[in-house]
């Protein structure tokens, strides 16, 4: 099983509310098969408009395994291709003020932990990593704390997304190998299927 109860790494802030699923990734990438090569897009148009001072093209980011955002995080059109574009890049968490619902769902169905945390520590965790882009993140699921060099904040997130996390059951390939044995048992006992 796949649990996740830290993430520790460097952190990039990325500031702006209501950033949608269409900014995350724009349309034009979703025909892929796979969601392989969606890293590399992330946030293309933004990037493009800022032309290297989107905070995913600075030096000092690369590398980042938790991003730190603000209020509706993830809203617009419902796509998985966001967090995995996302995920792809490199992040495997994600602070914020507030998440759009599906987002938050895709992100868990990808063990990706999506906190919350008060607006004024939100901008004070995001000040800290533009003033210092090596400071050392950790996001603790068990103690609900973000930590970032000696400065440290509580974190929010419902126990049962925050359970599945801890336990591994956010996995559900993982669940079905882990017991693939009790499966077959149960699946030969059916009449319905038939076995050679």
């Amino acid at each position: 099983m796949n649990q996740v109860k830290s993430v520790f790494g460097r952190g990039i802030p990325l500031t702006g509310d209501d950033i949608d699923t269409d900014r995350i990734i724009p349309a034009r990438f979703l025909r892929c098969v796979t969601f392989d090569g969606l890293g590399e897009q992330v946030f293309a148009d933004d990037r493009t408009q800022l032309k290297g001072e989107h905070p995913f093209d600075q030096p000092q980011y690369q590398g980042a395994k938790i991003l730190v955002v603000n209020a509706n995080f993830g809203c617009g059109s419902s796509r998985e291709h966001a967090p995995q574009a996302i995920i792809r890049w490199g992040i495997k968490a994600i602070v914020g003020e507030s998440f759009a619902e599906i987002f938050f769902g895709n992100c868990i169905a990808n063990g990706v932990p999506c906190v919350t945390a008060d607006p004024e520590a939100v901008k004070t965790l995001q000040t800290q990593l533009q003033s210092n882009p090596q400071a050392e993140v950790t996001l603790d699921l068990d103690t609900k704390r973000v930590q970032c060099d000696n400065w440290a904040t509580d974190i929010f997130m419902g126990e049962g997304s925050r359970q599945m996390l801890l336990e591994g059951t956010w996995d559900s390939c993982g669940q079905l190998i882990q017991n693939m044995e009790p499966i077959k048992e149960t699946a030969q006992k059916l009449p319905y299927l038939v076995w050679s």
